[in-house]
């Protein structure tokens, strides 16, 4: 009896108890709006929607007096008020009326949106954010309404999606426009909730087997578990790491092979880390997961005691080793922390001196160039004659052989293995710095920089 009142605003419909001789009464003069306010329980971001439309006897595709009233608000806040009628039966489990204020409110907000293109790039609106936050009390007018159920709780009248939206739609765009500053609050709002579906919708977890993180099939683990000595050298590149298979020591040394450069993940959410296999692969065959510089990471998953970067001694390799440690930073800056990060250094070139007096014939590897004139200096200075020696140089760590990368970037007697730590700088000074060599919106500042330091840069392309 209070819906009737409600829906015909001005109606006084009154109920009497014969027994008890109470009576009890129910006017509603603001109709749908009064209602509305009387129950919604948060405050209300913009002022409430209200309008109707009825088709007259000259529409081509409803019959007269078809159409709607309704009242829409959208709270930021609390639990949403849902009511819908048609012809005054009320419908509990909604149907295509509900569907037709919900196209034509989602329709109107996103033609709204696109006209004044608040849309941030890569947000996409759909229909549940913008109703997600809508209460409203929609009254329709179907001239043959078909119901489901026994209790006509939900209206199935395919018709009635149309009739509400075509009046809704126009409405609300004219209403929104005429008042633009309401218009861009209700486009924060469902841009908001967009957002927020999309974040919870992307987050990516670990992958598991059987209640365990299952290591990746890329890595040739080793046999060792003592984490003093284990390593594992995440190789550029397959060729690479297929010598380092053959070269390693397979009792403490494992291989994880990476393809192609890593994401540049400085700018990455740690929900999104593992949607990247390669980085996937990483934290699992570690067996550390990502965090940030104030958490403090289960590091007793830590399976190898030294995580080591190897890569060509060229400008792709010191690329990939900067995105590498550009992941550890700052998704696993624990692990620098502790000192559990090298950066592997291969030769570039290899010095073959003959036989001198009683010294055999030997081949020398050379870091650089400076490595290598002192190299050939000191050969002068042991009197081997100029241009008798051969030199020879590595492209990448695909054109060594098993031994000569043993010799010398994988045997710890002869390698060299440099750990990666904090310099004097702090933390601070160092994340701002890394900022600006790998941020999305520094191109300005990297070429400031470059301008600065270019000619220190031996370049070896």
């Amino acid at each position: 009896l209070r819906s009737k009142a409600v829906l015909m605003p001005g109606v006084s419909v009154t109920l009497t108890t014969e027994k008890t001789k109470e009576t009890q009464t129910w006017l509603y003069k603001g109709g749908l709006r009064d209602y509305l306010m009387q129950t919604l329980t948060g405050d209300p971001v913009i002022p409430l929607f209200e309008g109707e439309g009825f088709a007259d006897a000259s529409h081509d595709s409803f019959a007269e007096g078809e159409g709607a009233s309704w009242c829409v608000a959208f709270t930021e806040f609390g639990q949403p008020v849902r009511e819908s009628y048609v012809n005054l039966i009320p419908t509990s489990a909604g149907g295509t009326h509900e569907s037709g204020l919900r196209d034509g409110l989602f329709t109107a907000v996103k033609s709204f949106i696109e006209l004044h293109s608040l849309l941030p790039k890569g947000v996409k609106l759909l229909p549940e954010d913008v109703f997600a936050r809508a209460s409203y009390v929609l009254s329709a007018k179907v001239l043959d309404p078909q119901f489901q159920g026994q209790i006509k709780e939900r209206l199935n009248s395919r018709d009635a999606v149309r009739l509400v939206s075509s009046y809704v739609r126009p409405a609300l765009e004219l209403w929104l426009n005429q008042h633009v500053e309401y218009g861009r609050k209700l486009a924060e709002l469902a841009i908001k909730a967009a957002q927020t579906r999309q974040k919870a919708g992307q987050k990516v977890e670990k992958r598991k087997g059987s209640g365990v993180a299952v290591l990746p099939g890329k890595l040739t683990d080793c046999e060792s578990k003592d984490l003093a000595h284990n390593e594992v050298f995440l190789v550029e590149g397959d060729s690479a790491g297929g010598s380092a298979k053959m070269g390693r020591d397979k009792e403490s040394q494992a291989i994880l092979p990476l393809r192609g450069k890593v994401l540049n993940t400085w700018e990455v959410d740690r929900d999104r880390l593992f949607a990247n296999t390669e980085i996937h692969d990483i934290s699992v065959a570690i067996g550390v997961d990502p965090h940030g510089p104030n958490d403090t990471p289960d590091l007793s998953g830590l399976r190898y005691g030294k995580v080591c970067i190897l890569s060509d001694a060229d400008v792709d390799g010191s690329h990939i080793q900067v995105l590498l440690l550009t992941l550890f930073f700052r998704h696993f800056p624990k692990l620098i922390e502790t000192g559990h990060v090298f950066v592997a250094r291969p030769p570039l070139f290899r010095v073959d001196a003959p036989a001198r007096g009683k010294k055999p014939a030997s081949k020398v590897y050379a870091l650089d160039e400076g490595e290598l004139n002192a190299i050939l200096d000191k050969l002068r200075k042991d009197g081997v004659r100029e241009n008798a020696w051969s030199i020879s140089r590595f492209k990448g760590l695909g054109e060594m052989s098993a031994e000569q990368l043993w010799d010398t970037t994988l045997n710890p007697d002869t390698r060299r293995l440099l750990p990666v730590q904090l310099g004097n700088q702090d933390f601070l000074q160092t994340e701002s710095l890394i900022t600006k060599l790998m941020g999305k919106g520094e191109a300005a500042a990297r070429r400031e920089l470059m301008e600065l330091h270019g000619d220190a840069v031996e370049i070896d392309i």
